[in-house]
């Protein structure tokens, strides 16, 4: 479809829409006021953006700590500056915890987490749950709009019956828009402003709204014709990187068997100019998108008697490489005569990918988790997480070792899981006693490739 053309929608009611008229005007005339439900990674970036753009902002969390810190004009982001809060806060922006002010606001957008229950069944009790805190505040004229990653027909089927059994009917009082984000953090190339926005709405009004709301932040609108086509949209975007991953991360393991250094193989590969999309493996997927998202797909799709064999394997190759990591160092260990138990070993980089504080999902988490059974005495150093984060099932009680020539010296081992450039590479080859490496990114005696 032809972007900033929408596309065919659910018929909404012929019937008058005065108060979707209404707030049409105030998108219109930039005089909306917009509340985001989640200030995390993908909602603080956005209701920045709508602060930029003049845009009155109410920013809301049950996380009071976080409210505190934007109402003080601090941020708890690496990437986002105090002058940007500062700057966003001179615009009108405020933060709260209070869902009473969602009456305050034109238009809800829901950005929080949905993970795998224990069960690695999605859960979308975030979602639900603020949903359902919204609703009694809710009123005619308003839109609300999810943009956390869901399965294929999340927004019809669990959001449109709660607004209905309230009395509003989405493109005769009100509006409901998926439009699921696109945040790529640590990406220099792409701001929020810069990444196109898929779009769908229940109705062609909706649509129509939805694309007003957003264009006043983001600069490529590209409608669709249900919210389904945008949700599977996003979950074909993630499961697509997933499975080429876990191919390159296979591929890794076949050519260390080999004795290949596969970062060269796919170096080589890559100088072909058509045909060929260079993806590189490492010790495991992480970040919220990749690890995650896959299996809501895959889980609906039991709905309709389809296995989805093929993401599955690769979520089973993927999910298993922070195991393969740690039996590399046992075996780096075993050749230098010494066992894992009792072995001092620092992992470095927390964060899932490089030069970020971002530490959701990562299979550095993992690999620390999995050394720790074994008997190792673990620590970690990152310059981006001074302070090992709270976790649902991981629980260390450490802080970053600093990366001196005689810390990195006292190390049995040193595992390279992310590859943040405030790492001193030639250092590290010089001062450690041996280096298992995740990224392919270090060379000499003493590095071991896992």
């Amino acid at each position: 479809m032809p972007q900033n053309e929408p596309g065919h929608t659910t018929s909404s009611t012929s019937l008058p829409t005065p108060a979707l008229d209404k707030l049409e005007r105030r998108i219109r005339e930039r005089a909306c006021h917009v509340g985001v439900y989640g200030l995390g990674y993908v909602g603080l970036p956005l209701a920045l953006r709508f602060a930029q753009m003049g845009i009155k902002v109410t920013g809301f969390d049950i996380d009071q700590k976080k409210v505190a810190m934007l109402n003080a004009g601090l941020s708890y982001i690496e990437r986002i500056t105090p002058e940007q809060i500062r700057s966003a806060q001179s615009a009108g922006m405020v933060a709260t915890h209070d869902f009473a002010k969602t009456t305050d606001v034109d238009i809800q957008i829901v950005c929080v987490p949905t993970p795998l229950d224990s069960h690695h069944q999605p859960d979308l009790s975030y979602v639900t749950d603020t949903v359902d805190n919204i609703l009694p505040y809710f009123r005619e004229g308003q839109i609300l709009s999810l943009e956390s990653t869901t399965w294929p027909g999340t927004t019809e089927e669990l959001l449109e019956p709660r607004l209905k059994a309230k009395g509003f009917i989405p493109g005769v009082n009100c509006a409901l828009v998926y439009s699921p984000e696109r945040e790529d953090p640590g990406n220099a190339h792409y701001q929020t402003a810069d990444i196109p926005k898929v779009i769908g709405g229940t109705t062609s009004r909706c649509l129509d709204l939805g694309i007003a709301l957003y264009s006043l932040a983001i600069k490529t609108m590209v409608p669709v014709s249900t919210p389904k086509v945008a949700e599977m949209t996003k979950l074909l975007e993630n499961i697509h990187r997933a499975v080429n991953i876990g191919l390159v991360n296979e591929m890794k393991i076949v050519a260390d068997k080999m004795g290949i250094n596969i970062h060269e193989v796919i170096q080589a590969a890559a100088t072909k100019p058509f045909g060929f999309v260079p993806y590189t493996p490492g010790p495991g997927l992480g970040g919220h998108c990749i690890p995650i998202d896959p299996f809501y797909l895959t889980w609906k799709a039991k709905e309709y008697g389809i296995n989805t064999r093929f993401i599955e394997l690769a979520g089973e190759i993927n999910h298993y490489m922070p195991h393969w990591v740690v039996q590399k160092v046992a075996d780096a260990l075993n050749d230098h005569g010494k066992a894992v138990k009792g072995s001092r070993i620092l992992v470095l980089g927390l964060a899932y990918k490089k030069n970020i504080d971002d530490t959701r999902e990562s299979p550095a988490v993992e690999i620390m988790s999995l050394l720790q059974d074994k008997g190792a005495i673990v620590e970690y150093s990152d310059p981006h997480v001074p302070t090992f984060p709270q976790k649902r099932d991981y629980h260390f009680d450490l802080e970053s070792v600093e990366l001196t020539p005689e810390a990195i010296a006292s190390y049995d081992c040193i595992v390279l899981a992310t590859d943040h450039d405030g790492f001193d590479k030639n250092v590290l080859a010089q001062r450690a006693h041996l280096l298992v490496d995740t990224r392919g990114c270090l060379s000499g005696a003493n590095v071991i490739n896992a």
